[in-house]
């Protein structure tokens, strides 16, 4: 007798996608794969991408009833945020990741501070305003560092670090008089600048009941050293040895169990994938922001540390019935590399002819995750955006595993590769290895 086959659909088109997509077909389980919009390298590993016009997520949801849809994945924020999971129930169709209501807590920073504030979740001392006036008056009186947010979202650029009450002022003017941020700046959060380093902790719960995966750490600057401007992250590593069993306990305690619960008791059960960016302080973890779904890199380095069933281990975040997902993380680490286009964060061309990616994938244990690829009117592979592919490597250490990294990374060619060299390094210098 045939084995049932899964019909799957992906949406969004990024390295996190293809992650997730690699991370299905990785199992056991007979997958039919389809993306929206979905990239070049997923269509390579046998995914079919919607080529059918979708005006709304209405549109999706009744392509995804017409072609029996077992089981969406929502990558992106935006689209959580907008509701797609809530449009695709509507219609009896089950979507992995959180309502319209519970995405809240990453589509409003003032929502997210407000929920730690009153359910004692560690976080930084902070204040929302709505004027630019309220806002400088603020700042006047408490002076600098801070991190000034637009509260909605803002595409990973609405959090800026202001040394200076210089800095600040200038980007509340940002903010609010030239409106760079648009309708994600209507609210603004300012909040004291946390010391310490920071940790990506990713939790799949259905509510109640939650898997935390292994914990990554991000590298978000373009440089070395972390110097230079911010990005959308040019590599991570996991697991994170910052995070010591005691520290991990405290972690579940005071943030992912006091969020599950503070989110249950505003009414927005949270299903799905919670992301906790943390910072950990001398005083202990806090909350640098919450995140509706999958980071991106820190997916790339997770993703292939854990072996289960992803397909059901989704579908029991969201479905009814009680599921026993198998889960074993394997020992070692995984290290993921962004290669990105020269200029960015900043300007940066497209249409770049990318070669070596197969003798990348034949350095053994490597992923290549497709982010900004596109194919030109020859059907050559070519660049399509800032971040364009992310090389993760995975080996019994963390030394290993990033050199294993570089390694492959070294093989992809294209016009204005960039990457940065020290991916993994503060995870070395911890086990007292050597840097890169």
């Amino acid at each position: 007798m045939a084995e049932a086959l899964n019909t799957v659909l992906i949406v969004g088109g990024g390295g996190r996608e293809h992650a997730l997509l690699k991370a299905l077909l990785r199992t056991d389980r007979a997958v039919s794969a389809f993306a929206y919009p979905g990239k070049p390298g997923m269509e390579d590993d046998g995914c079919t991408l919607v080529r059918e016009k979708v005006a709304g997520w209405d549109d999706l949801a009744a392509w995804a009833e017409a072609n029996e849809v077992d089981l969406t994945i929502v990558g992106p924020e935006a689209p959580l945020v907008e509701g797609i999971v809530d449009t695709f129930a509507r219609r009896g169709l089950v979507a992995f990741g959180p309502s319209a209501s519970a995405a809240r807590i990453e589509g409003s920073k003032a929502f997210a501070k407000g929920l730690m504030k009153k359910h004692g979740i560690p976080t930084a001392a902070f204040e929302t305003f709505t004027t630019k006036k309220a806002a400088v008056a603020y700042l006047k009186k408490h002076g600098a560092p801070v991190v000034v947010k637009a509260s909605g979202l803002a595409a990973g650029k609405g959090a800026v670090v202001c040394d200076t009450e210089k800095e600040a002022l200038d980007t509340l003017a940002r903010m609010f008089d030239s409106r760079e941020f648009g309708a994600a700046a209507d609210t603004v959060v300012i909040e004291e600048k946390m010391t310490g380093e920071e940790a990506s902790v990713f939790v799949l719960t259905n509510g109640t009941r939650y898997r935390i995966l292994p914990v990554a750490q991000d590298h978000k600057p373009i440089g070395d050293n972390d110097k230079g401007p911010n990005t959308g992250g040019m590599g991570a590593y996991a697991p994170a040895g910052l995070v010591d069993s005691g520290l991990h306990k405290r972690i579940e305690t005071e943030v992912v169990k006091r969020t599950l619960d503070a989110m249950r008791a505003e009414g927005a059960v949270y299903r799905g994938l919670l992301y906790c960016g943390l910072m950990i302080t001398p005083e202990g973890p806090k909350v640098v922001e919450y995140n509706c779904r999958f980071g991106d890199p820190e997916t790339q380095a997770v993703l292939p540390l854990v072996r289960c069933d992803w397909y059901e281990a989704f579908r029991a975040c969201v479905a009814a019935g009680e599921s026993r997902v198998g889960w074993e993380v394997v020992p070692g680490a995984c290290a993921s590399v962004v290669l990105a286009s020269r200029g960015y964060p900043g300007k940066y061309e497209k249409g770049k002819v990318i070669r070596g990616i197969s003798a990348a994938e034949e350095v053994g244990n490597v992923d290549v995750y497709h982010a900004g690829t596109a194919r030109n009117e020859a059907g050559e592979l070519v660049t399509n955006g800032g971040r364009v592919l992310a090389v993760s490597a995975w080996d019994d250490t963390l030394k290993k595993a990033i050199e294993r990294a570089y390694r492959a990374a070294d093989k992809i060619e294209f016009d204005g590769k960039y990457c940065r060299r020290d991916i993994g390094a503060k995870g070395l210098a911890r086990e007292g290895g050597s840097r890169r």
